[in-house]
């Protein structure tokens, strides 16, 4: 089997990306669409195809098998940020419901891709029910943490306890803040990055207090992201396996605090394909298969 992810720090096997070629389509796209899909700025194209393939580059020093998805007339933009549409586990995916309207199309479109390639379809959030990627996550093999706000509500909670309840023992529902509105992307990754089974980077103020004393419950050192760093994206780290982790440069004291846990810590310019849409090096990448 070449598939299942039931982890968020397991050594990554097979990683589904989307080129920011087939996502954003060209300069004229961008600067028509940008504004409708609710970025912070044009990102400049030229650069955007350069930062992302370092960053690929660095993906490839420790992942075997790098996919990516095809173009696609039912995407837009976000399409580039590949972990939000989709959750893979060791019975198959389970196609998200986006918050977001205009990432409807995103889910089916990785669907495809994923059946293509080996990967069953375990189910599917419909109906009333929304569920983002990057409102999930694995603290162990059959423990889930989901964040409800926004972009994940009860239903789509509801019906993904439902499709896992072979697979998880315990799903903790993590309420978010409001922080910035509706309008903004506030996913409970957005202040947890698992780094280790036992450590994890974090930005506390946000973290509503029972869930915070959860986790250190359960023996999982907690790293700080300082305020001056969490706009810029450091608590938006990407493990590739254990302690082996990739961030957004500029974020030096996030940077020390975990090579002082020992991490290793690998950096890439992300102002065009990260800053601009607000998702990190987690956001851009889908695990397919950990191990």
């Amino acid at each position: 089997m070449s598939y299942g992810c039931q982890s968020m720090v397991k050594p990554v096997k097979r990683m589904l990306l989307k080129h920011p070629k087939d996502a954003f389509l060209g300069p004229e796209n961008l600067a028509a669409q940008w504004k409708e899909w609710n970025f912070l700025g044009c990102p400049e194209y030229k650069k955007a195809l350069e930062e992302y393939d370092f960053f690929a580059s660095i993906l490839a020093r420790a992942v075997p098998q790098l996919e990516y998805l095809p173009l696609s007339s039912e995407t837009g933009l976000d399409s580039i940020y590949t972990h939000d549409p989709v959750i893979v586990t060791h019975q198959g995916a389970i196609l998200c419901n986006m918050g977001k309207a205009q990432r409807r199309g995103e889910p089916e479109a990785a669907g495809e891709y994923l059946v293509k390639t080996g990967v069953p379809i375990l189910g599917r959030i419909s109906g009333e029910g929304t569920l983002e990627g990057g409102d999930v996550v694995w603290i162990d093999e059959r423990t889930l943490a989901v964040g409800q706000g926004y972009r994940t509500n009860g239903e789509g909670i509801r019906q993904l306890r439902e499709l896992t309840r072979d697979l998880v023992d315990e799903l903790v529902v993590v309420p978010l803040v409001h922080w910035s509105g509706p309008g903004d992307v506030l996913h409970l990754m957005s202040m947890l990055s698992p780094v280790d089974h036992d450590l994890a980077l974090v930005y506390s103020r946000l973290l509503p207090v029972p869930f915070r004393q959860w986790l250190l419950e359960r023996g999982i050192k907690l790293v700080e992201v300082p305020d001056e760093e969490y706009e810029s994206m450091g608590c938006n780290v990407l493990a590739l396996a254990p302690r082996k982790c990739v961030m957004i440069a500029g974020n030096p004291t996030t940077k020390q605090r975990l090579e002082a846990a020992g991490a290793e810590v690998w950096e890439f310019e992300g102002k065009e394909i990260c800053a601009r849409g607000a998702g990190g090096p987690t956001c851009l990448t889908r695990p397919i298969w950990r191990s």
